[in-house]
């Protein structure tokens, strides 16, 4: 890693961590002891064994959206990739900082520069639509589970949605009519850098245009010629999705709590939507609030901290264990090859 990416993992872990001690300061009380007594050490395993199965999931994307470019990658490659991306997306906001690792990992396997950026650029686009599905969902059928979480997180659901449908409109923008967002980023852009010099701002535009035809020759180049690798890749997202959803019931099952399946769906719908959002580094701090906030409603005060403590290990400490593994696997390949 390079020094900066290592200061945002310190700043971000930092973050983490101070939360998390302040979550526990204020939930663990006499009756703690007691929950923990009631631990299912199995359960808690699943939980790491069912993370895992979701990264598979994702590795699956991946390699069938390239091979229905033509590109062939194995099964492990593609896995090694995916735990890779999990480190730099663990100290960038919204997780981006794994979208170039992928790009490079890709291209590394033959994929040409512009295939594997199409590729990349896709799985975001299936992130959002399926995100979308699950919240329409979510509104539409599980109204009782989304009302019980109080009149706030009632509001999130909501803005949840508009952000979701928000993203789907621009996306629908980019592909149809690239001129007028780039128009709108033009502006904005202007208006936000309005004490940037002159040559740092047209810099700014002229990548923010490329990223826009690179976004618009993806979309073209799968919905002309590779129609099987989104199939497989939407199939895959969803799996992705409501894998990671279901690892979050484990851990509360676990903790000798009822599993919450359908109030879990909900909250930890919400939770992937403003993790993606970019607030903070690998969303330190908003996991942590944003999960006690709303499984305190359903689940003792002493057991909550415990909980999102160990939910956040999972989902995101192991994280970073498996992307420091993947590193040094690609470090040492890198160091053949030179040899």
């Amino acid at each position: 890693m390079e020094k900066s990416q290592v200061k945002w993992l310190y700043i971000s872990v930092g973050f983490s961590l101070a939360i998390l001690i302040i979550i526990l300061y204020f939930t663990i009380n006499e009756n703690t002891l007691t929950y923990l007594r009631q631990v299912n050490i199995w359960f808690l395993l699943l939980a790491f064994m069912t993370h895992l199965l979701t990264m598979c999931f994702w590795a699956l994307r991946v390699q069938k959206m390239t091979g229905s470019l033509g590109y062939r990658i194995g099964f492990f490659y593609s896995l090694n990739l995916v735990f890779a991306n999990l480190l730099a997306a663990a100290v960038t906001p919204a997780q981006a900082g794994g979208e170039p690792v992928r790009i490079h990992e890709l291209y590394k396997a033959n994929v040409p520069l512009g295939d594997a950026t199409a590729i990349v650029i896709m799985e975001r686009v299936l992130d959002g639509i399926v995100l979308a599905l699950l919240a329409a969902f979510a509104m539409i059928v599980l109204t009782e589970q989304w009302k019980s979480l109080g009149a706030v997180s009632e509001v999130m659901v909501y803005i949840t949605w508009i952000f979701v449908v928000g993203c789907l409109f621009l996306f629908y923008l980019a592909v149809k009519r690239p001129d007028v967002v780039k128009r709108v980023v033009n502006r904005c852009t202007c208006y936000f850098t309005r004490k940037w010099e002159s040559q740092r701002v047209e810099k700014l535009l002229v990548r923010a245009d490329k990223e826009i035809d690179n976004f618009q020759a993806a979309v073209i180049k799968f919905v002309k010629s590779a129609k099987g690798g989104l199939a497989w890749g939407f199939l895959f997202t969803l799996l992705y999705w409501v894998s990671e959803i279901v690892t979050a019931s484990l851990i509360l099952v676990g903790l000798g709590q009822p599993p919450l399946f359908l109030e879990s769906f909900v909250i930890q719908l919400i939770l992937a939507i403003l993790m993606m959002m970019p607030l903070t580094p690998g969303s330190s701090g908003i996991a942590e609030v944003g999960a006690t906030t709303m499984y305190a409603l359903f689940i003792p005060a002493s057991i909550v901290g415990i909980f999102v403590v160990i939910w956040r290990i999972v989902m995101y400490y192991f994280n970073i264990a498996l992307g420091i593994g993947s590193s040094l696997i690609i470090v040492r390949r890198e160091a053949h090859k030179r040899e």
